[in-house]
């Protein structure tokens, strides 16, 4: 097939819907026979998966990697260059190309703007020159007069890439965030939207007009389509959400809802077998079948907010009553003894901390991030997970009841479980081994469903004409 002109989809605001859409187009587009690759050139956010590198594993932000899922494509860092993961009001962790950048990360944010367009572009050109067609996925609102915008508009340029801008209407004020982005943002920006698309409408989409003409006839934009509120099935980008269509009779599973939590997409699929709530009180844990402690991008400052509203006592206490408690990750070196970070390495306060203390594990973070795909043994049974983490786990060495090619992975001490892996809570087999609860994969299926939203709600042909020029 003839290269296509690239689409980028741009946000009026953050969780304007550009990750869903950008995922729909690449369903969409792959089941129209293009080759279609996606490209977030930075992303915020501390759910990621590990994917192949040209020099091994390395981490790239979850909605990248569901993108190329939709697309039928194997994920790898050139889709999401650059990802910064939060670990204060103030601060990232720099990843670039999949990997820890410690000298990006120390310096001043407005000093790295040459450096992180670097990767960018590099990212970008690979992929254009290997698809037929690459969807672009801004990032926040490219109107931020503010900031020096290269995620949106330099890469909306140097892509020489046609825009569609999507807003939310469920919030209110859509025309005006419209019509206020395409008046703030740069003129060469301006030019290239083609389009906009309203998301998230719930009732009858005649009742908008004459407000998409208007709009029309004020910006030049078309209206590109109304897609409802739709009830699919992907995680949210930030994890922590209750989908609330668990059946009756459910289980109930209580997870803290930590201010560094990670990881917290890979149980989405658990909320739609169990009753998933995200606690920031001790009450959320009182009656719970389960107790999951998440992954966490500092464990320490974490296990601190859970001691300031007494939910380390409330995860004792479920211990000592019988309630099954499960630590991942993070949440599995606080079930330990301590933790010691001599160098600093999650960036925050160096040396030692005292953990729950349900485990006899002690953790010691290492100056270098591990990032492995791994297969492991878990009490016989073979299963699938990835690790991102600093911290190493050594003791409970009577205790260990799952391996990989690292070593330990896995330890049981009666109902108290804890693991260093990522992505169990996503096998269905592994779910009902350890929980008896019934999980099914949902991802294709929510693909399909999203192509289909495409095809009934947008304007394809102005899509097929738009990346055709």
């Amino acid at each position: 097939m003839t290269a296509l002109r690239p689409l980028m989809v741009l946000g009026c605001t953050s969780d304007a819907g550009k990750s869903l859409l950008v995922t729909a187009l690449c369903a969409w587009f792959r089941r129209e026979g293009v080759r279609v690759a996606p490209f977030k050139a930075q992303n915020m956010s501390n759910n990621a998966r590990v994917v192949a590198t040209p020099h091994g594993n390395g981490e790239i932000g979850v909605a990248q990697w569901l993108q190329a899922s939709a697309a039928g494509l194997e994920p790898d860092v050139r889709m999401n260059p650059v990802l910064l993961k939060p670990e204060a009001d103030t601060q990232s962790q720099v990843v670039v190309r999949g990997v820890v950048d410690r000298e990006l990360t120390a310096m001043l944010w407005q000093d790295r703007h040459d450096a992180l367009w670097i990767p960018m572009v590099e990212g970008f050109d690979d992929l254009a020159a290997e698809f037929d067609l690459v969807v672009i996925e801004g990032a926040g609102s490219p109107a931020e007069i503010n900031l020096v915008d290269q995620v949106n508009n330099r890469m909306v340029e140097h892509a020489d890439a046609t825009a569609l801008l999507i807003s939310d209407i469920d919030r209110g004020g859509s025309f005006a965030h419209l019509y206020g982005t395409w008046a703030l943002v740069p003129e060469a920006t301006r030019d290239r939207l083609a389009g906009y698309v309203l998301n998230k409408f719930r009732g009858d989409p005649t009742l908008l007009a004459p407000g998409p003409g208007r709009l029309t006839e004020m910006t030049g934009m078309a209206n590109a389509g109304v897609l409802p509120m739709l009830r699919h099935r992907l995680p949210r980008e930030e994890g922590a959400v209750e989908h609330g269509d668990a059946p009756a009779g459910a289980p109930s599973v209580a997870i803290p809802r930590l201010p560094f939590g990670s990881n917290l997409d890979e149980f989405h699929m658990l909320s739609h077998a169990a009753s998933v709530r995200w606690a920031t009180d001790a009450a959320s844990f009182e009656r719970a079948d389960f107790v999951i402690l998440p992954g966490s991008k500092h464990v320490v400052a974490d296990l601190a907010w859970m001691r300031e509203r007494g939910l380390d006592v409330a995860v004792a206490r479920a211990a000592a009553a019988g309630t099954p408690v499960i630590g991942v990750c993070g949440g599995a070196m606080m079930l330990g003894m301590s933790l010691d970070d001599p160098n600093g390495a999650e960036g925050f306060a160096r040396g030692a901390a005292e953990m729950l203390g349900l485990l006899p594990l002690r953790t010691m973070m290492a100056d270098d991030k591990l990032t492995v795909r791994s297969s492991i043994d878990w009490e016989g049974e073979q299963h699938d997970g990835y690790e991102i983490r600093y911290g190493r786990v050594s003791g409970g060495d009577d205790l260990v009841v799952a391996r990989s090619a690292l070593g330990p992975v896995g330890w049981r001490s009666g109902n108290v479980v804890a693991t260093t892996i990522h992505g169990l809570f996503e096998d269905p087999a592994f779910v009902e081994r350890l929980l008896g609860v019934r999980i099914s994969p949902v991802l294709d299926d929510t693909f399909a469903q999203l192509a289909d939203a495409v095809e009934q709600h947008l304007d394809t042909d102005l899509l097929r004409h738009l990346t055709s020029t």
